[in-house]
């Protein structure tokens, strides 16, 4: 795109107004990355003023409001211009030839999904514990995510690629919830399908502490451990003291046999 300003001078009172006229071009792709078209457009204060058809290698006044007539003039000029049309043309060219490049880098590329369990309490007494199973990350956006308990598929048998969210950097994410009563021993498995993986990408969540009270263990054993470390390096040290100054003790005792 370029953008260039015009200053005006209104008259008769001398005071100066801004106005823009810029040029810009276009390459809208298909879904399968094929070209569409080529959109240039003469545009003056962001409004189109005049446009090329890339079929009849013409510019045509595409304004039908008030500047149709100086839309019309200038795309007469610009027709008598030959410059005009082969840098429309080089432009065509090179717009096709970089939405290739970029079709290429970003939506044939393959990204692999992030997952995570993480869960939750519902306050229903029946199904205690909500599993949010959470894909980001991948690209492209069709995946397939299933619910496994002890090996076994959860719900219906057909799981229809999940609807996902753009991130706004050419990533998706998505998340799917399965409310469970656990008991001691059981799996449950989060399976995550796309095109990046090989075979699918495994979660598992097994009921027991959760992380808030795990931390909890895990910093009350830290703090027990340093208090047993310190508590055994003082009374190394205060074992391994000399004795004090002006006493030796002796060995055995010196009263006499049979004296209390």
């Amino acid at each position: 795109m370029e953008d260039f300003g015009v200053m005006l001078r209104t008259q008769p009172f001398g005071l100066l107004g801004a106005f823009m006229v810029h040029v810009a071009n276009s390459c809208p792709l298909a879904a399968n990355g094929s070209l569409r078209g080529f959109d240039l457009t003469v545009a003056f204060n962001k409004n189109p003023l005049v446009c090329y058809d890339p079929d009849g290698h013409l510019f045509n006044a595409c304004d039908w409001g008030l500047l149709h007539g100086v839309a019309g003039q200038i795309a007469i000029a610009l027709n008598n211009d030959s410059t005009w049309v082969q840098r429309a043309e080089a432009r065509r060219r090179a717009c096709s030839k970089l939405a290739a490049q970029f079709w290429a880098q970003t939506a044939l590329r393959r990204t692999q999904p992030q997952v995570r369990i993480v869960p939750a309490q519902t306050g229903n007494p029946s199904v205690p514990i909500r599993l949010t199973c959470h894909v980001w990350g991948f690209y492209p956006p069709e995946v397939t995510i299933i619910w496994l308990h002890n090996g076994d598929i959860v719900g219906p048998g057909d799981h229809s690629p999940m609807f996902a969210i753009p991130n706004g950097n050419w990533t998706y994410q998505t998340q799917v919830a399965l409310s469970v009563a656990p008991e001691v021993g059981d799996t449950y498995t989060c399976s995550v399908q796309h095109a990046s993986l090989e075979e699918p990408l495994l979660e598992d969540w097994r009921p027991g502490l959760t992380l808030e009270v795990t931390l909890m263990v895990a910093v009350a054993t830290v703090v027990m451990v340093l208090g047993l470390s310190l508590l055994f390096i003082g009374v190394y040290c205060w074992r391994a003291q000399p004795p004090a100054p002006g006493y030796a003790p002796l060995p055995g005792h010196n009263y006499p046999s049979g004296s209390i």
